[in-house]
């Protein structure tokens, strides 16, 4: 066999694959090396994730495959909740198990008062200083890299918002708390901001992200079940069960029922007067009539409805079926 044929024998067959996989991120890897694991294994032609988590971090990293991956904007803006374990008495340079130890303290006696207090403080808007070790830029480079090389730069305070924040635990020198959060915030950051403000210093033994909104309760997938789905289910066939439609991105939005001259005209991008089906005003989710997502739409009141962005195939050229 020729070096080219043995190439094409080994090339992928990449398949086109819609939907949403709310996958348990393993420790000891990085956000895009479990995205790109996945999509091999599912062999998706397109992939993206929503909302990274660093290297030690465990849980939900919602992966979008094929049309779902225009949904991972709208999932980077949502809320998400962690679990974390602080650890008191010592910092390292990254904020968590992962770095070298930079600095020791000495932990103080903390009460159950004190410590109600100080987590008190950081619920609500509050400001945070992104950390060097983040993919934030700094004329065109990661910040992670220019930490690497030991070198430091100015960071503007950004306003992230903590909806809840409740301790779990607090033995010896360690501190367990749930966080709800909006996005952009740095549970690390925060981490060590809640050890300074107890009199000392801390980074972050453990991190867990338990859900990513509006996923909020929903079941999780591992690798190794998507891997072992493929060499079973897979093969035959079958259709995941923790292959989520891409309409789960948007629960909240009213649905709307269109007939089939209407699905071709909104699949074109043609602008629907007067139609019957508009809820009201604002975006909604536009369905053709045998119940296959089209997109978003923005209804103005007035039975008018104009497309906000498609998410099926070849959208925006279809020409009518010939009769």
């Amino acid at each position: 066999m020729s070096a080219a044929s043995s190439d094409g024998a080994r090339r992928r067959n990449w398949r086109e694959i819609d939907g949403i996989v709310l996958l348990d991120k393993a420790a000891g890897m990085s956000s895009n090396h479990a995205l790109q694991r996945a999509r091999r294994l599912l062999s998706a032609a397109k992939g993206g994730h929503a909302g990274t988590l660093d290297p030690m971090a465990t849980g939900m990293l919602p992966l979008c495959f094929g049309q779902a991956t225009k949904a991972c904007g709208a999932l980077l803006g949502s809320s998400k909740a962690y679990r974390a374990r602080i650890v008191l008495g010592s910092a390292t340079d990254t904020g968590d198990a992962d770095g070298i130890v930079v600095a020791e303290s000495a932990v103080p006696e903390l009460s159950p008062d004190v410590l109600e207090r100080v987590l008190a403080g950081f619920t609500g808007a509050i400001e945070q200083v992104p950390p060097m070790y983040s993919a934030l830029k700094r004329d065109g480079r990661p910040l992670y890299e220019l930490a690497r090389r030991g070198e430091q730069v100015s960071r503007d305070a950004r306003q992230v918002r903590i909806a809840r924040l409740v301790l779990l635990e607090a033995s010896g020198r360690e501190l367990s708390i749930e966080v709800v959060c909006s996005k952009g915030t740095y549970i690390r950051v925060l981490g060590e901001d809640i050890a300074r403000a107890l009199g000392t210093c801390g980074h972050l033994g453990e991190l867990r992200r338990l859900w990513v909104e509006p996923f909020e309760g929903e079941p999780m997938v591992t690798l190794d079940e998507i891997d072992a789905w493929t060499r079973s289910d897979g093969a035959a066939g079958a259709h995941p069960r923790w292959l989520l439609p891409v309409d789960r991105a948007f629960p909240g939005l009213p649905r709307i029922e269109l007939d089939q001259l209407q699905s071709l005209h909104l699949r074109q991008g043609r602008v629907l007067e007067a139609c019957g089906a508009c809820p009201g005003t604002g975006l909604a989710r536009a369905y053709d009539p045998e119940g296959r997502f089209l997109g978003l739409v923005e209804c103005d009141g007035a039975g008018r409805i104009t497309v906000e962005r498609l998410f099926v195939p070849g959208a925006g050229g279809a020409e009518p079926p010939r009769t």
